[in-house]
């Protein structure tokens, strides 16, 4: 299994074992497709890992069926590899900010919602990887603080693993992790008329 060799090797007193298993922020921003693509790759590894798995799903609409949800959560329920719980507070696509009807809690209050939710389950090491889809538009928007954000993965205990996807992720939080990926785009569909299909985005 190739491993790579770091360019760089920190005097931070720790061993070269503790170096490798330090838990990391990841995020995936950019406007090209397939942040959440990689961070559902990731999951999968988690998962043959043997490791509890949270995602979070923030924007998407919670009646959405995306083909990574049911595939996680067949293999979660397996029994072979590590659990998946699947969590949505999201009503609508990511760039649309609809008013909520009458009753109904916003979208703002349930993406809150649900980062407080991620701070419970960070402080009890519920799981070792946390996919966080979605959660750069929330904080872009300004409903979540980002400095709550850094400093509650900064000061999360244990072994957690956490992945941020979504666009215009904010420069502090792309600072603080320790993998960025920017997405961009070359081509798309999209730009010559057509729309998405199935099994390609959803």
């Amino acid at each position: 299994m190739p491993q790579g060799q770091p360019s760089v090797v920190p005097d931070d007193g720790l061993t070269t074992r503790q170096r490798r298993n330090r838990p990391l922020v990841v995020v995936h921003t950019g406007i090209g497709k397939g942040k959440s693509t990689a961070a559902f790759g990731l999951a999968l590894r988690a998962w043959n890992q043997g490791w509890p798995i949270g995602v979070f799903q923030f924007v998407k609409s919670a009646k959405w069926k995306v083909g990574e949800e049911n595939a996680l959560k067949v293999l979660g329920a397996s029994g072979e590899g590590g659990s998946v719980d699947w969590h949505k507070m999201g009503e609508g696509w990511s760039w649309i900010q609809r008013a909520p009807a009458h009753g109904e809690q916003s979208n703002e209050e349930k993406a809150r919602e649900g980062w407080e939710q991620v701070k419970r389950d960070l402080a009890a090491e519920t799981y070792q990887l946390y996919v966080l889809d979605e959660f750069a538009y929330p904080m872009h928007w300004g409903w979540i603080d980002v400095d709550d954000v850094i400093e509650t993965l900064r000061a999360r205990p244990g072994n957690q693993h956490v992945v941020i996807t979504g666009r215009n992720a904010p420069a502090e939080l792309v600072e603080f992790a320790d993998l960025v990926t920017d997405m961009s785009k070359v081509k798309h569909p999209m730009d010559a008329g057509q729309k998405g299909q199935r099994g390609i985005e959803w």
